[in-house]
């Protein structure tokens, strides 16, 4: 449950966001998608690593590599459905295959198949109206001049003695980031992964790329990942509690979340998280000031699974009737009542029900400051009153005890059946802030 840092009061007029960021809140909601030779395993997407596979052994997926089940246009819809706003995809994991036409090496998909399945993604997904994510993993295990470290395949052989030149890979990976900057139009996203001990800002000459990236794409943002700064930052499989900060300054964010513990096609890991607990994360992203981006992993054949499209139907059928109450939306200042989360949008307040109260549910210091309340699944009115303090002696059927300035709303006994209710709560004209007062 998100705790506001500032006193109650502190978020009423929050900062204006610069306009090439101003879209990345807005959203609040994106697909991550993680395919590529990797899937055909379908043992995690750090297979190669994780069972020390040579480069001969892995090619075994490169020469059966056949996606004629990814379809770009079907994962973009299912995006839109959803609720989502944009999406990323991986364009080179860390096993170093490419899913874009690169001049500077063999090891991609156009040579494999004849497809550029970045082209498709990105032509995909603005025929939908979202907004073009790239992802581009700053390892490379297939490079012959990645140095071998701690988490490369063929640790602890001799290829630790080859000599290999981190600053031809440098070279390499401006190469293709200007590629994938200057041939697929305007990008919005570029995800970098990732810095670790043994690597980081030096070995990928962070700076030198970044301002690369900034010349190519003004307008781009992009992730902490390179070991500097970026636009914004990347929590991975955890929920922040409360706002993020950097030297006193609210951040950006992303919560990365996947749907059942890896990135990439996992066949037998059957630990899924249910669609009632994804939507409570994106209203935890969005009550904390953050955006959550969900991943789904296709299968070697590049459909998804029977598993993750279910989810992603639950996630677009609770999306349909309340996505205005995290898109557009941030934190509240006003303190939540146990087991609830508030996002609030312009004069629009809304509270999501994570448990389920008891006929009564109080709203601290709310009273008078709430013209209407309603279901947002169903739009049906929800009746409020301020409760005396000093009910009639000997009156045990009515409630009281609550302190001055709280709301009580009368709420139906039986739960509505969807997986996270949601109350939205219309605001006094004297209580609109600027983060969207004509929402």
């Amino acid at each position: 449950m998100c705790q506001e840092l500032p006193v109650p009061g502190a978020l009423t007029d929050p900062p204006q966001l610069p306009s090439r960021t101003a879209w990345f809140e807005e959203a609040r909601f994106g697909l991550f998608v993680h395919f590529g030779l990797y899937s055909m395993a379908a043992r995690h997407e750090w297979v190669r690593s994780r069972e020390a596979m040579s480069q001969e052994a892995y090619d075994r997926y490169l020469d059966r590599f056949d996606p004629e089940l990814f379809d770009a246009r079907e994962l973009a819809r299912q995006a839109r459905e959803s609720g989502m706003r944009y999406a990323v995809l991986t364009t080179k994991h860390h096993d170093g295959f490419c899913l874009f036409d690169s001049a500077l090496t063999d090891y991609t998909s156009v040579r494999a198949t004849g497809r550029d399945l970045v082209r498709e993604f990105v032509d995909a997904m603005r025929a939908e109206g979202l907004r073009v994510g790239l992802y581009y993993s700053l390892l490379d295990w297939h490079h012959p001049d990645f140095t071998v470290d701690e988490h490369h395949p063929l640790r602890g052989t001799n290829a630790e003695r080859e000599p290999r030149d981190m600053a031809r890979y440098r070279a390499y990976m401006e190469g293709q980031i200007r590629e994938l900057l200057t041939g697929y139009g305007d990008i919005d996203l570029l995800f970098f992964d990732f810095s670790y001990p043994e690597k980081g800002p030096e070995e990928w000459g962070a700076e030198q790329l970044m301002a690369l990236v900034r010349e190519l794409q003004p307008d781009i943002l992009v992730n902490d990942r390179l070991g500097v700064p970026g636009d914004y930052v990347t929590p991975e499989q955890y929920q922040p509690d409360r706002p993020l900060e950097r030297d006193g300054e609210r951040v950006l964010w992303e919560a990365c979340h996947t749907l059942n513990g890896s990135w990439g096609y996992d066949r037998d890991n059957h630990d899924y998280k249910d669609p009632a607990l994804l939507v409570r994360m994106l209203v935890e992203s969005v009550a904390c000031g953050g955006n959550l981006l969900l991943n789904v992993g296709p299968t070697g054949r590049g459909a998804l699974d029977p598993r993750a499209r279910d989810t992603l139907r639950a996630v677009a059928e609770w999306s349909t009737l309340n996505i205005r109450s995290v898109r557009g939306a941030g934190p509240s200042a006003y303190p939540p009542p146990p087991g609830a989360l508030y996002t609030r949008r312009g004069r629009y307040l809304y509270l999501h029900l994570l448990a389920w109260p008891l006929k009564h549910l109080h709203l601290p210091g709310l009273a008078g400051r709430v013209r209407y309340a309603q279901f947002l699944h169903d739009g049906s009115e929800i009746r409020f009153q301020e409760i005396d303090q000093a009910p009639p002696e000997h009156n045990n059927l009515a409630p009281h005890n609550q302190p001055p300035g709280t709301l009580t709303l009368t709420l139906p006994i039986a739960r509505p059946d969807v997986p996270l209710p949601v109350i939205e709560l219309e605001l006094t004209p004297d209580d609109t802030d600027d983060t969207d007062a004509d929402a």
